[in-house]
């Protein structure tokens, strides 16, 4: 299998100015740089930059993945709106993910190896898009996707059974959160498990979102203005944040233990959905082979002695086809002499085509395999 890697980073807040795409550029003269993006593909050779650098000075996503089982997610938010003690919680146990700040900034480093291979997208670059929803809900005080890495830890067995979840479920799950459990490959059961609980923030109609802004001091209003006029692209994260109805959750939390019995139910809840769902489309296919087969003896019967001599023609052709074909009208035939009472009468026929043919040692090894059956 040849070497493939891809790397994509993404500019969310601030576009790369004309400097900063000549800087990127620098690094890599095949890449497709845009304002907001720098992608590229490696089969041969490799990156020759420094992915942290590229996230601390110019971007705030980044996806890389490859094929020998490799995935990586960079995520970088403003320190005042993602602390580092807001994630002790779910990532004490997780020992694949870095967290560090750089000036005003968190940079989340996400890097998981020996994740399983899924099959290959298309076109890897709808994979970072389909999770860039992530850091919006992160930006807006949404820490599932942490959540989603301490049931990583919980699937690796780094978290004790005692061990309580950091927050009383993540039902109902988000397409990114979905994408994201897939990507590092995060244990589908345990995912279902954990989504079981969870409380779905409550919309604002925009008469709330009207009276919740009314309700800010004016000098207040000013500076958030001023800062959107200056192009601040947080503030509504802030003003979301501050507006949050996110209901409180009356469930218990759960502890990684019944976490993972709850996931085992669910893998052999499922597992015997797929069995029956099998067994029905045996007896499914099953009962249309026995409508098609009694068409079929219907059929034969009707042409009576044509059948035998169409056994000896396709004897005859001296070819596998041939043989396939003489062979299964043989056993045509054998189900009619079963149902008419006339085994003898086949059995003769059969052993005078045996006699006929002998030496024929290809067709004579199918034959036997048909004395086999008729036997049994």
């Amino acid at each position: 299998m040849s070497e493939y890697q891809y790397y994509e980073f993404q500019a969310v807040d601030r576009p790369l100015d004309r400097a900063a795409q000549d800087a990127v550029r620098a690094v890599s003269s095949r890449a497709r740089i845009t304002a907001t993006s720098f992608t590229n593909e490696y089969n041969w050779g490799d990156f020759r930059g420094d992915p942290r650098k590229f996230m601390e000075r110019w971007f705030d996503l980044h996806l890389y993945l490859a094929n020998w089982g490799t995935r990586r997610l960079m995520m970088r938010v403003p320190e005042r709106l993602l602390s580092l003690a807001s994630l002790d919680p779910f990532l004490g146990e997780v020992d694949w993910v870095k967290v560090w700040v750089a000036g005003d900034n968190l940079i989340v480093d996400i890097l998981r190896d020996e994740v399983e291979i899924e099959d290959h997208w298309e076109d890897d670059s709808g994979r970072l898009a389909a999770l860039a929803p992530l850091r919006a809900d992160v930006l807006s005080a949404d820490l599932r996707v942490f959540y989603l890495l301490w049931l990583a830890a919980v699937q690796d067995e780094s978290v004790s059974d005692g061990d309580v979840e950091p927050l009383p479920g993540i039902g109902p799950l988000t397409a990114a959160l979905e994408v994201f459990a897939r990507f590092f490959d995060v244990d589908p059961d345990l995912v279902q498990a954990a989504a079981e609980s969870g409380t779905a923030e409550a919309a604002m109609s925009k008469d709330d979102l009207r009276d919740a802004l009314a309700s800010i001091a004016e000098d207040e209003k000013s500076e958030l203005l001023l800062r959107v006029v200056e192009g601040d692209s947080h503030v509504a994260a802030e003003l979301l944040r501050r507006f949050r109805r996110r209901p409180a959750s009356s469930a218990p939390r759960r502890t990684a233990g019944s976490l993972r019995i709850r996931a085992q139910e669910i893998a052999e809840a499922r597992e015997r959905a797929e069995a029956e769902r099998l067994e029905k489309e045996r007896r499914r296919q099953a009962e249309e082979a026995g409508k098609a087969r009694r068409i079929r003896l219907v059929a034969l019967r009707q042409r009576g002695a044509a059948v035998w001599r169409e056994v000896e023609v396709e004897i005859q052709r001296r070819n596998p086809a041939g043989y396939d074909h003489a062979v299964s009208l043989l056993v045509d035939l054998q189900a009619l002499a079963a149902e008419d009472g006339s085994r003898s009468e086949f059995g003769r026929r059969l052993a005078a085509i045996r006699s006929a043919h002998e030496t024929k040692r290809k067709f004579i090894e199918r034959l036997i395999v048909l004395e086999g059956e008729g036997a049994a």
